[in-house]
């Protein structure tokens, strides 16, 4: 499916929604900074003409002129009353004087606007930062929903780098150009409304030269996504090797296969290489290039706008013109920062689209908005005409099996057979493709997801531990468990003895995926786990397959 850019955008600044607080007072203080700036700007006409002593002599203010809110709406007043005021310092005070007074406004105007743009970006780091924090914990819960037979299809390091180096592409290149995004825009249209007013056939100039200087740019940055795409799909192969390798890290070293590991692994960082050296030169160009334009512009507005001044016939004199061109050299730098931010948005793009895969994953296993609550398993589990397909594939074809409460039930077959698959749909880790699960006579479909499970006590094929203490590995899921309850589960699984070896008892960190124990201690670990659940359904799936005899007996009988 493909989707417009401009939504995955929106996708991403929905999340700053809650923080609208934030960019309201960024707006507001950018405005303020934008009208100091623009005013301080203003001011260097009456200066320029005083050195040029063309300052034009006003002997009275404006007649019938209030200096209130409504000189907003009389320009000319406003002027005149301006320039009664210079004329009136000049004569009472020289020149110098009112040249010190001019220049003592504008330095206070200017330390006003960096105030205030200061207050902007102040309040707006909590938007930005906020905006993050809220995506990486919606892509964790995502990540926690999803059903297994997402990841299945899935390389487990792509994943990875989707919330982690995806997300914060987001931040640097999306979040970091906010405030270019709010606040240059409007910079800029003030910066031309001020040209308009003190030149509108100059001004008319400039805007035919600037919008085919953004065409060129537009084009390159388009380029820039794409080769940003590319990029980070390798990123997502290079983590995706990294934690192949960590993990069969013993079997690569067994096989002698650390060459063959190795030059897979530089295949695949040669070809980030190119693609980052790519992206990276297309990305510098935009500095560069906007800043040759404008240059291009300003020498162009500069031979247009002086053949105006030479002119017999115009009203533009030379202290109006410098001024207008100091208005227009300060558009470049917003221009240019838009630039940038033009170029990192369509790098960002990228990474916001392969955010949004994940955001939008369909949610397969999903509860009933009126689901049952179950706290209680009392009869049977029943299989009723079951039927299930991995893809186009058919794993269990029209299964009948009645559990009755407090019976044991061997499933015994070969490998391949699906007798996991049959035990993963109680829990509801798969959903039947055919047929009805029951629980004590309601299809477990109809119940509460959470309420399910709880039911359930799971000692998984493959040994799952966290990287973590014993006692938390044990207590995973229960927060009010005590040491004695945890301790009598470990005793159960024949794990409390070795535990007790060890120097921190049941406070020891195991290492990432347990690292630090034995196989036969990481599968004591799973069952005890288990086991503290006191759940009234355990599904065993080989769980003693890693014990030797004794341990498997003693584990046996304790159950």
């Amino acid at each position: 499916m493909i989707v417009h850019p401009m939504k995955n955008l929106l996708k991403i600044l929905s999340f700053a929604v809650t923080y609208w607080g934030y960019a309201l007072l960024n707006v507001l203080f950018n405005i303020i900074s934008v009208a100091f700036s623009l005013v301080s700007f203003v001011l260097f006409i009456p200066v320029l003409e005083i050195l040029f002593r063309l300052t034009p002599v006003v002997v009275a203010p404006p007649a019938n002129f209030e200096l209130s809110l409504k000189l907003l709406n009389d320009s000319t007043g406003l002027k005149q009353y301006f320039y009664w005021q210079i004329s009136s310092t000049i004569n009472q005070y020289g020149q110098l004087q009112a040249l010190l007074y001019i220049s003592l406004i504008i330095v206070a105007l200017f330390f006003l606007k960096n105030l205030f743009r200061y207050l902007a970006m102040f309040f707006l780091a909590p938007l930005r930062n906020g905006v993050v924090r809220d995506l990486r914990n919606a892509m964790y819960h995502h990540v926690l929903i999803l059903p297994l037979s997402y990841y299945t299809e899935q390389r487990k390091g792509d994943l990875m780098a989707r919330v982690t180096s995806d997300v914060s592409e987001v931040e640097w290149s999306i979040m970091s150009s906010l405030e270019m995004m709010f606040r240059e825009p409007f910079t800029i249209a003030s910066y031309l409304t001020a040209m308009f007013v003190i030149s509108p056939q100059l001004t008319g100039f400039v805007l035919v030269m600037l919008p085919l200087s953004a065409l060129l740019i537009g084009q390159i940055g388009k380029s820039l996504k794409r080769t940003s795409q590319k990029s980070q799909k390798r990123m997502g192969y290079l983590l995706s090797i990294i934690e192949e390798t960590i993990s069969g890290l013993r079997i690569i070293k067994a096989f002698n296969a650390i060459g063959a590991s190795q030059r897979s692994f530089e295949t695949v960082n040669n070809d980030y290489n190119r693609l980052m050296v790519r992206l990276y030169r297309k990305r510098d160009l935009a500095s560069p290039l906007s800043e040759f334009l404008g240059v291009v512009v300003i020498v162009m507005v500069l031979w247009f706008g002086g053949r105006l001044v030479l002119s017999p016939e115009s009203t533009m004199n030379a202290a109006v013109f410098l001024t207008y061109l100091a208005i227009f050299s300060q558009i470049l730098v917003p221009a240019k920062a838009i630039t940038q931010a033009w170029y990192n948005v369509n790098k960002g793009a990228a990474s916001v689209e392969r955010i949004r895969q994940v955001l939008d994953a369909e949610e397969v296993i999903t509860e009933k908005p009126d689901a049952l609550p179950v706290e209680d398993f009392n009869r049977q589990i029943e299989y009723r005409d079951v039927t299930f397909r991995y893809e186009k594939e058919d794993v269990l074809r029209h299964i009948n099996l009645v559990i009755p409460k407090g019976k044991t039930i061997a499933l015994v077959g070969p490998s391949g057979g699906g007798k996991s698959t049959l035990s993963d749909l109680l829990p509801r880790f798969y959903d039947t493709t055919g047929g009805e699960l029951l629980l004590d006579g309601v299809n477990v479909k109809d119940y509460r997801i959470d309420g399910l499970r709880g039911l359930m006590g799971i000692v998984s094929q493959e040994t799952i531990l966290f990287n973590d203490t014993i006692f938390a590995n044990i207590a995973l899921g229960i927060d009010n468990a005590t040491p004695e309850a945890v301790e009598q589960a470990a005793r159960i699984a024949n794990a409390h003895e070795f535990i007790e070896q060890l120097p921190e008892g049941y406070q020891t960190i195991i290492g990432d995926r347990g690292i630090k124990l034995s196989g036969g201690q990481r599968q004591r670990l799973s069952i005890a786990r288990a086991v503290l659940k006191n759940p009234p359904i355990m599904i065993l799936d080989e769980a003693t397959s890693a014990l030797d005899t004794e341990s498997e007996r003693l584990v046996q009988e304790a159950l």
